[in-house]
């Protein structure tokens, strides 16, 4: 635990800002995200919980700032990776598989940001302030339009419209399946039991692709 003294210029006010956002991160891959809890990330980064409290309204604000920033990290690495893994030459349906196979594999590497995608409108969104929320709505809205230029890049089939409602529908599957692929303990056990249970048999990285393929044919055939 790191001990602060208080922070006097902008400079040092985002030294805390950044100690709290990395904290929060390494709890995150300890413990689950119910677990998070103020109290204790105010003790692990060395602040007063009053203190955190300048800084991030709530828990919630800091992972709704955590999970802006781990999704523009992950921009930067399918913006190169995605039109490597493509052959611009291939046909639509062979480029729409490249694309959501990268993508499936990007968004495996990165599960804090598919935990945080997974809890972000039941639970990142709550106990937050309409600025707060209103903040994360834009800086999300300039990354999906980002996204949305990404899939136009390797498909460029997919009007300006079309790409938005993939780029929508693939964040939206992210969390979904990502839940859905780390179920709580009494269902591991049952599928311990009887593996005809198994609701994703290919797991994250493999059902997802799939559902993303689907999802982009889909809205091109739309």
């Amino acid at each position: 635990m790191t001990t602060f003294q208080r922070a006097r210029s902008e400079e040092q006010r985002e030294i805390r800002r950044r100690a709290i956002l990395e904290t929060a991160a390494a709890m995150l891959a300890e413990m689950p995200l119910a677990d998070i809890s103020l109290n204790e990330l105010s003790r692990r980064v060395g602040l007063a919980k009053s203190n955190v409290l300048r800084y991030f309204e709530s828990r919630e604000a800091i992972l709704l700032d955590l999970l802006s920033q781990l999704a523009q990290d992950l921009y930067v690495e399918v913006s190169e990776g995605i039109p490597a893994a493509v052959d611009a030459e291939a046909g639509v349906r062979q480029r729409v598989a490249s694309t959501a196979a990268a993508l499936a594999a990007a968004f495996a590497r990165h599960g804090m940001l598919c935990e945080l995608l997974a809890a972000q409108a039941g639970v990142l969104e709550r106990n937050v302030s309409t600025e707060t929320i209103a903040r994360y709505k834009r800086e999300g809205y300039e990354s999906l339009a980002r996204f949305s230029a990404l899939l136009r890049q390797v498909v460029p089939e997919l009007s300006a419209a079309q790409a938005q409602d993939a780029a929508r529908a693939v964040l939206i599957a992210v969390g979904a399946y990502w839940t859905h692929a780390h179920p709580p303990r009494a269902v591991l056990d049952a599928y311990a039991l009887d593996p005809s249970l198994v609701f994703l048999p290919e797991q994250f990285q493999g059902a997802l692709a799939r559902v993303v393929d689907v999802l982009i044919l889909g809205v091109l055939a739309a």
